[in-house]
């Protein structure tokens, strides 16, 4: 190969997309068992294997820790969980078919993210962003089991063909694949509606008036589903059900003030999660040198995107300032600007130099996430304990807290609490009285010890069974 071929290569964006995906393919048949939010990947593979197992209604989704009752309940729109159980369909159910579709996915988003950026900005501007999101929090998110980079990459799809169709570009496919994308993004993940705010450069710029109408309508649509499921049907469900899981926000009220009280625990995500701290300082630079250089493209977008994106901040409050991920919707915007800052430097070495360190500290920071403690591997045990002395069907209780993971890999439905409402003799006479025939206690991992007055049918190193018919 001569040195001409290999630049080819090494500057084409689909390279280093299919490297990083031949990175995350490291462990990616795992069970949903690191530690960073197990619990939200598990809740997620509830939904895809009852999608498979007890009724395929998508409109119906459930998951295993309410108790005696269906387990029905409102959630996001699960279309990340209803593709794993169309995976399951041809192959056999498998929580990490979640992985590889996400994994794909978000792939395919951060090469949109490229050709979108490429319309407006210079092809090293494209170019870098889309690899600092590569090696951002994206990097070990975009292949866990959870619906965030996933509805994010689609939103970015669907941002490119919004704007294509804005532009005059084939206009009935680009509204229609504007229009698919867009709606099962914000549908798989609401927060990601932030990104909409920019479709206002278009809206209040000049051009064709009867596109922009009907491009308004297209999108009023997808807002009207999107109201409907989140705030009509999500709603029913859990009424119908008896059933609450889906955290639909705070009162703005209370979220603003909740923010403001933990204002150094949000930011932390952004100057430290998000695109860690060699990132985060090209970031401020790319900021300062728009300003300075008055290039508002850059400096706009980045104002109006936070704007945006500070309103979920502010319904989430503390929700936000606890849980990482819920950055990840604003780490393509943050890449741009600090891609911009990048592009800057004309020092061609020192550009490869911060290009490197970004990926370097990104990866390293997040390598953990690929591996399973072997304490953690154990509660795998669990289902086949269970089995040899139960049935599927009957009920148990777990000491694992609010963790449903453990419940996941029990592959039972039942309750989670903690210890101390098992010391609590009215409350083990409420689950006796609704079904509940077990009590599983978790020595290591998800709990802790603790000595009851039962019968001990199972008990190792990781955990015992305790007979409560």
């Amino acid at each position: 190969m001569t040195k001409a071929n290999l630049n080819i290569i090494l500057n084409d964006i689909r390279f280093w997309i299919i490297l990083f995906g031949i990175l995350r393919l490291y462990g990616i048949t795992n069970p949903p068992l690191e530690v960073a939010h197990n619990w939200r990947q598990t809740t997620v593979c509830m939904a895809a294997r009852n999608f498979y197992e007890a009724d395929l209604n998508i409109f119906y989704p459930r998951i295993d820790i309410a108790g005696e009752k269906s387990g029905i309940t409102g959630m996001e729109f699960p279309i990340f969980n209803y593709l794993i159980y169309v995976f399951s369909l041809v192959f056999g159910y498998d929580h990490w078919y979640g992985r590889l579709i996400n994994l794909l996915i978000s792939s395919i988003g951060i090469l949109f993210f490229y050709k979108l950026l490429l319309k407006y900005f210079e092809k090293n501007v494209a170019f870098n962003a889309s690899i600092i999101l590569l090696a951002s929090f994206w990097f070990a998110y975009s292949r866990k089991i959870m619906p965030d980079t996933f509805a994010s990459s689609l939103i970015i799809i669907s941002l490119y063909y919004g704007t294509n169709y804005l532009e005059g570009k084939k206009s009935i496919l680009n509204l229609l694949l504007y229009f698919v994308f867009g709606l099962f993004g914000v549908l798989s993940k609401l927060p990601v509606v932030y990104i909409w705010i920019l479709y206002s450069i278009w809206i209040f710029g000049g051009g064709n008036y009867i596109r922009k109408l009907i491009f308004i309508g297209v999108s009023s649509v997808i807002a009207g589903i999107t109201y409907y499921w989140y705030y009509i049907w999500v709603p029913y469900l859990v009424d119908e059900f008896g059933f609450w899981h889906f955290f639909m926000g705070k009162n703005f009220n209370q979220g603003f003030n909740e923010s403001i009280k933990y204002l150094p625990e949000i930011l932390n995500h952004f100057y430290e999660t998000a695109i860690r701290y060699v990132g985060f300082s090209m970031l401020l630079f790319g900021l300062i040198i728009s300003i300075i250089k008055k290039d508002k493209i850059i400096w706009i977008t980045f104002l109006i995107s936070l704007l945006s994106f500070s309103l979920i901040i502010f319904k989430s409050g503390k929700t936000f300032a606890f849980h990482s991920y819920y950055v990840l919707p604003f780490i393509p915007i943050m890449a741009l600007v600090a891609s911009y800052g990048i592009s800057k430097i004309k020092n061609s070495t020192l550009v490869k130099v911060l290009l490197f360190a970004i990926c370097i500290e990104g990866i390293l920071n997040q390598w953990n996430d690929f591996v399973i403690k072997p304490n953690e591997r154990e509660i795998i045990r669990l289902e086949s304990s269970l089995d040899s002395i139960s049935n599927k069907d009957d009920l148990i209780v777990i000491n694992s807290g609010e963790y449903p993971t453990p419940m996941y890999f029990a592959h039972r439905k039942g309750w989670v609490c903690d210890n101390s409402k098992l010391l609590d003799k009215k409350y083990i006479s409420d689950l006796k009285n609704n079904g509940c025939k077990y009590i599983v206690i978790l020595k290591k991992s998800f709990g802790s010890d603790t000595r009851l007055n039962y019968n001990i049918l199972i008990d190792n190193e990781y955990y015992k069974v305790y007979d409560l018919k």
